[in-house]
């Protein structure tokens, strides 16, 4: 098991790759269609897009949080 002052990192990978796996898949159907090696080209997508993302998340998330509590108050 991890430990769980690391959960914010193992949050931002998970979220990451769920998130990029999606919108990568979504693009790659609107712009080339379900057509043969559609799956390769998606992975081929993906991946390089979660690289991406991963730093991305953490790096953003922290501001995210300060936003929703600038913009939410207490019931």
């Amino acid at each position: 098991m991890i430990p769980a002052r690391y959960a914010h990192i193992v949050f931002g990978f998970l979220l990451s790759g769920m998130m990029s796996f999606i919108v990568s898949g979504i693009s790659t159907l609107v712009t080339i269609g379900i057509v043969p090696g559609f799956f390769g080209q998606w992975m081929g997508g993906w991946l390089p897009s979660w690289v991406v993302a991963f730093p991305v998340v953490l790096f953003v998330a922290p501001l995210a949080r300060r936003m929703v509590g600038a913009l939410t108050r207490a019931d």
